[in-house]
């Protein structure tokens, strides 16, 4: 099986508000970022996370897909569409200290954002029908699934850049897995 997964085009975000859960808006040039963007044909199974900025890549694409809440990005809680600058310090301060474990305040941590995309990813990989999938998400999705495969510590995802628009391509051939292209 070979599993294309893209990070949905860059977001209008000038004030630097924390998002993951929340909606937030492409920026106003999207389409000229879908039109630069080179996706194969083909795709048995194409699942994008229900964000709007990854449900509308699939649209304008007509692909035929499916959504599955297991691919949204992590649930910054009360954080959500907050200035970073203006998170309360008593808050934000355990999160960096420990994001592994720490959630944002009524959010989830990164454990429990990787138990629910490790739920999707598991399932995914097991399927005996499928040759080529397309899965539209975010980044800290993206990472999380490379996180798996690779083995390397949860506290170095953020070491891998996943940049927008752009695709990761896994191969998987009975229990192995190949990291064929990031970024592409």
């Amino acid at each position: 099986m070979e599993i294309h997964l893209i990070r949905h085009t860059a977001v209008e975000n000038p004030e630097n508000l924390c998002y993951g859960f929340a909606e937030m808006p492409l920026r106003k040039e999207y389409l000229e970022d879908f039109n630069s963007l080179h996706l194969d044909e083909n795709f048995d199974l194409v699942i994008s996370s229900p964000a709007q900025r990854c449900c509308l890549l699939a649209k304008h694409f007509k692909l035929n897909y499916s959504t599955d809440e297991r691919l949204r990005e992590m649930n910054f809680g009360n954080w959500e569409l907050k200035k970073w600058t203006e998170i309360p310090e008593e808050e934000i301060n355990p999160w960096y200290e420990d994001f592994i474990h720490v959630k944002a305040s009524g959010g989830e941590s990164l454990l429990e954002m990787q138990t629910r995309v490790l739920s999707f990813w598991n399932e995914l990989i097991i399927k005996k029908d499928v040759e080529k999938v397309l899965i539209i998400a975010h980044a800290g999705v993206i990472r999380l699934i490379l996180q798996s495969v690779l083995q390397f510590p949860l506290e170095n995802m953020f070491s891998i850049q996943i940049d927008y628009g752009k695709k990761v391509i896994i191969e998987v051939k009975e229990d192995y897995f190949s990291i064929k292209k990031v970024n592409v």
